[in-house]
């Protein structure tokens, strides 16, 4: 079954990637169709984005498309910034590096540790819009110095719970095992199943 992975990003699309791979999966990427398609994320909740983003791109290629949204959910801030992650340093954006100085800047008065988890949905549409939907997490903190060069967004401020390294100080290998992105994944490998043998049989 062919699987369009969702995504402009290429750290997400790695990771994804690395995750999915399956004999049962033909994974794709946007570019790799020539499909040019950006998604405003507008919606009230993890699932809404993902699947306003899915259901885009398998409407735009008449493929099965997976898309995920992400965000850090920091206990000192009540859960911000959440779905506002990619926008946490202004409107435009900005960089991974000025969204994490911007995320430190707010939590330097927050006594420590500053609890935090990463949270994803995935979200998996067909070209007739039937959504379905997979979750994961991972615990950690954020520690006010950056380590590790991997990753991306807050990998590098992010200690994952149990393991005293960051997200970007992880292998890859290591990373997608333990993952919020990873989770999620396991979890919607028996809906790529279900959807593969159905293609199987028809």
């Amino acid at each position: 079954m062919k699987l369009l992975l969702a995504s402009n990003n290429p750290g997400k699309l790695a990771e994804l990637s690395a995750l999915l791979r399956s004999p049962r999966l033909d994974l794709v990427t946007p570019a790799e169709i020539g499909l040019a398609l950006e998604v405003e994320e507008d919606g009230t909740t993890y699932a809404e984005n993902a699947a306003k983003k899915a259901r885009a791109f398998a409407l735009a290629s008449s493929f099965t498309a997976m898309a995920d949204d992400t965000g850090l959910e920091v206990d000192a801030l009540d859960g911000a910034p959440g779905l506002h992650s990619k926008r946490f340093a202004g409107r435009n954006y900005g960089s991974d590096a000025e969204r994490r100085a911007a995320l430190l800047q707010v939590l330097t008065p927050s006594p420590r540790p500053w609890r935090a988890r990463f949270h994803a949905t995935l979200a998996v549409a067909t070209p007739d819009a039937v959504i379905r939907f997979a979750e994961g997490y991972c615990e950690g903190e954020i520690i006010p110095q950056e380590r590790g060069t991997g990753g991306f967004g807050y990998d590098s401020i992010f200690l994952v719970e149990g393991l005293e390294r960051t997200m970007a100080e992880l292998p890859m290998e290591e990373k997608n095992r333990v993952s919020h992105r990873a989770r999620a994944a396991l979890a919607a490998g028996p809906i790529l199943a279900e959807l593969a043998a159905s293609v199987r049989g028809g």
